[in-house]
């Protein structure tokens, strides 16, 4: 079973607004003459890196949720411009709506088990097309 990541999206607002972002940096990459894949970096490399690239993704949280996810394609070692050793997670460039789940703030990321992530949009039908403050208060009523 994969294991999961999970990490605050800071300065995005919908799913749509980072999906928006993705294409916009690889656009970037592409226009610098970079490869065209998605990365993120962080300040510490996963210890269950093998669990992870077994299937697992990166689950965004946005505006106090976790709404998207996106599957992590790798985990690369680098050393950034202060010489200070850092993850950078590269990622599958798009994100994929999920049911919402909410979460409070934290710092970094954290590991999420299979059993605990949320299911794809797509995969519960339901839910789909739905604002997620929607969706999320008619789950809390019992009602998705």
């Amino acid at each position: 079973m994969p294991l999961h990541l999970v990490k605050m999206c800071v300065g995005i607002d919908s799913v749509a607004a980072l999906n928006a972002r993705i294409e916009r940096m690889l656009a970037d990459r592409q226009a610098r003459g970079l490869a065209a894949e998605q990365t993120h970096t962080t300040r510490m490399q996963p210890k269950r890196a093998a669990e992870i690239l077994d299937g697992g993704s990166l689950y965004w949280v946005i505006k106090g949720a976790v709404q998207a996810r996106q599957r992590l394609l790798a985990l690369r070692p680098v050393v950034d411009g202060d010489g200070i050793g850092r993850c950078q997670l590269v990622l599958e460039p798009v994100a994929v709506p999920t049911e919402t789940q909410p979460r409070r703030p934290f710092q970094g990321w954290r590991y999420l088990d299979a059993a605990d992530a949320p299911p794809d949009l797509a995969a519960i039908g339901d839910a789909v097309g739905l604002p997620p403050a929607l969706a999320r208060e008619l789950k809390e009523l019992g009602l998705l």
